[in-house]
């Protein structure tokens, strides 16, 4: 009780982040059905969690936020989208495969995605709201477009929302 009132910063307790915890769940699970692609993509987001924290300058024990959680786990399914379209075009369909597998374990932690029916009636109205008629000015309306959709709650893929834009115009 003193201690509280002395330095009551110091025994607050960290933000529990459930998507880590969730991953760190997974990976228990994985283990013991053997899941060894499960194991191997939970392993790897649990140590860029840790990445990430070191280069935000904090402690590698220190609980990963769900924002810093969602981004780095964002940046992985890019990377495996990515490796997909270059395996594919390598003509290396057992790559595809592995990659393919791990997207969709990726996938199962990344918030559901707004459907692009919903971006374009967002893109429509920003447009119309800015009064964007240029091509030259798409950046403006994909930025706009982006940040009303977190407005909403959402999320979305920002290549989706770019050719959603393009084809506005």
């Amino acid at each position: 009780m003193l201690q509280e009132q002395i330095n009551p910063v110091r025994n607050k307790k960290p933000e529990i982040s459930v998507i880590s915890n969730g991953i760190k769940k997974d990976l228990k699970e994985a283990m013991l059905i053997k899941d060894m692609v499960k194991m191997t993509v939970l392993r790897g987001l649990l140590a860029e969690f840790v990445n990430e924290l070191i280069v935000q300058k904090k402690k590698p024990q220190d609980e990963v936020s769900d924002e810093i959680a969602l981004a780095v786990i964002k940046k992985a399914v890019k990377q495996r989208k990515d490796s997909i379209k270059q395996f594919e075009k390598g003509d290396r369909q057992d790559l595809v495969e592995v990659e393919k597998a791990e997207l969709e374990i990726l996938k199962k932690y990344l918030p559901e995605m707004m459907n692009a029916d919903t971006i374009k009636k967002i893109a429509l109205a920003k447009k119309d709201e800015l009064g964007i008629k240029d091509p030259s000015k798409m950046g403006i309306l994909i930025g706009a477009v982006m940040k009303e959709i977190k407005i909403a709650g959402s999320d979305a893929d920002g290549a989706e929302v770019k050719k959603i834009v393009e084809n506005l115009f």
